[in-house]
C-alpha cells in the first residue's frame, strides 16, 4: 500500500491520500480521541503521540497536528497507523456512527437552497481538494453561517476564504447575501 501525502493551506494539517475509499458516502470530523470511540481508524490515529485531531473524508484522512509536534516527526507513526487500519479490513467508521451528509430541508426558502446549492457544487469539492469541508449551518437578516472543518478549521487562510472567495461568490450570485460568518 502507497500512502500519498498533500500539503494543506493549513500548516497543522496534513492531507493522507491512502488510495482506496475511506468513507462511501459524507463526511466524519473527530475533534478529539473521546468522539473517536465510533471510528476505529480515528482511534488508532489519536494514539499516535501528537495528533490533535482527524477528518475522513471520501477517499482522503486529514491530520490535525498539535502545535508542539512537527510534521518530520509524526509523519511516519501516522502513516504507520492509516497502514495498519487499511490491513485491519475494519470499516472506517462503525454502522451506527454518524456520519456528516449534505442536509436539505423541504422547507427551505428560495435563498436558502440557492446558498445550499452553491456550497455543495462550487466551494466544498474546492476545499475538499485542500483536505477539509465547509458546510451550510444557517442564513439569518443576510449574514450566511458556515462550519469549517479538517484543514479549513483553524486555517490561518480560512478568513481570507470565506471573505474574499464564498463572500464574494455568494454575493454576486446571491443578491440577498450580506455577509459570511464561520460557526465558531
Amino acid at each position: 500500500m502507497f500512502i500519498q501525502t498533500e500539503q494543506t493551506p493549513n500548516p497543522a494539517t496534513l492531507k493522507f491520500l491512502p488510495g482506496q475509499a475511506v468513507l462511501a458516502s459524507g463526511v466524519a470530523d473527530f475533534t478529539d480521541a473521546a468522539k473517536a470511540a465510533t471510528s476505529p481508524l480515528a482511534k488508532g490515529l489519536f494514539a499516535v503521540e501528537g495528533v490533535a485531531g482527524v477528518f475522513l473524508g471520501s477517499d482522503f484522512i486529514t491530520i490535525t497536528k498539535k502545535a508542539d509536534k512537527d510534521w518530520a516527526t509524526l509523519k511516519p507513526h501516522v502513516l504507520a497507523a492509516i497502514m495498519d487500519f487499511f490491513l485491519s479490513g475494519l470499516p472506517a467508521v462503525s454502522d451506527n456512527a454518524p456520519v456528516a451528509a449534505a442536509a436539505s430541508n423541504e422547507g427551505d426558502s428560495d435563498v436558502i437552497k440557492q446558498i445550499r446549492e452553491l456550497i455543495e457544487t462550487r466551494v466544498r469539492p474546492a476545499v475538499a481538494q485542500d483536505g477539509g469541508d465547509i458546510t451550510f449551518n444557517r442564513f439569518e437578516e443576510g449574514v450566511v453561517y458556515l462550519n469549517l472543518q479538517g484543514s479549513c478549521a483553524g486555517c490561518p487562510s480560512s478568513t481570507a476564504t470565506l471573505k474574499s472567495g464564498i463572500e464574494n461568490m455568494l454575493k454576486h450570485y446571491i443578491p440577498e447575501v450580506k455577509e459570511v460568518r464561520q460557526v465558531a
